[in-house]
């Protein structure tokens, strides 16, 4: 293949190169500024003693609303889990998508967060994905800075969700949710071969400033 050739497909791979990964990058910036915001609400906001329990947490920022006869939703986020030792581990990225689900009426973007209360919820995203209300019990979760008022049916269900959207928070219904590992946004940050099992057992080398500062951030919460 002649030089010339070869400097210039060179050329126009550059960019593409150097912009691997940024989406998720800014994913990652986007879920931690709505963790942040919904954990110094003075008195809507995840109970801290649910974060310090929890064994898994997810947050999707803008769960976008489309269609028009069937309403479906989607958005992607991050997903940690606290170890045995106590410890979060580095976020890997997911996506949630589904209909019907009890967001706000009306309402274009939303963000979630599920707080998963069992590991068995743990073990369901590590296989790949799973439906809410199917592989694992969901209700709607306590808000405060307290989760003592739970219902009988909060107490006995597996995961909590909660929805955001114009400044409210507040436990949703989340039934029919699909959760799905992104295989495509793993491999982009944390390089080729990046499994859930490897993220979340602190097995890849690369791992950018951003996703570090996800876990930092709720180990900050679960010390609280």
């Amino acid at each position: 293949m002649p030089r010339r050739l070869l400097a210039a497909l060179f050329a126009f791979a550059l960019p593409i190169l150097a912009s691997a990964g940024e989406p998720e990058i800014a994913r990652t910036h986007n879920a931690l500024r709505v963790l942040s915001e919904i954990m110094l609400a003075p008195d809507k906001r995840l109970p801290s003693n649910l974060i310090a329990e929890a064994q898994a947490i997810a947050v999707i920022p803008d769960v976008i609303k489309a269609g028009l006869v069937i309403a479906g939703r989607h958005g992607a986020g991050l997903i940690s889990v606290k170890g045995a030792d106590g410890v979060w581990s580095n976020p890997s990225f997911i996506s949630m998508s589904g209909g019907s689900i009890g967001f706000q009426v009306g309402v274009e973007s939303t963000d979630v967060i599920l707080v998963f209360r069992t590991q068995r919820g743990v073990d369901s995203i590590v296989h790949g994905k799973f439906t809410l209300g199917a592989d694992a019990s969901v209700a709607a979760g306590p808000v405060g800075r307290d989760a003592h008022a739970a219902t009988d049916a909060q107490l006995k269900a597996e995961i909590y969700s909660y929805s955001r959207s114009r400044g409210l928070f507040a436990g949703v219904a989340l039934d029919g949710s699909v959760l799905a590992i992104d295989n495509n946004a793993n491999e982009a940050v944390y390089g080729e071969g990046a499994t859930p099992r490897r993220i979340f057992a602190g097995g890849m080398s690369n791992v950018p400033n951003a996703v570090v500062d996800f876990r930092d951030r709720l180990e900050e919460y679960t010390a609280r």
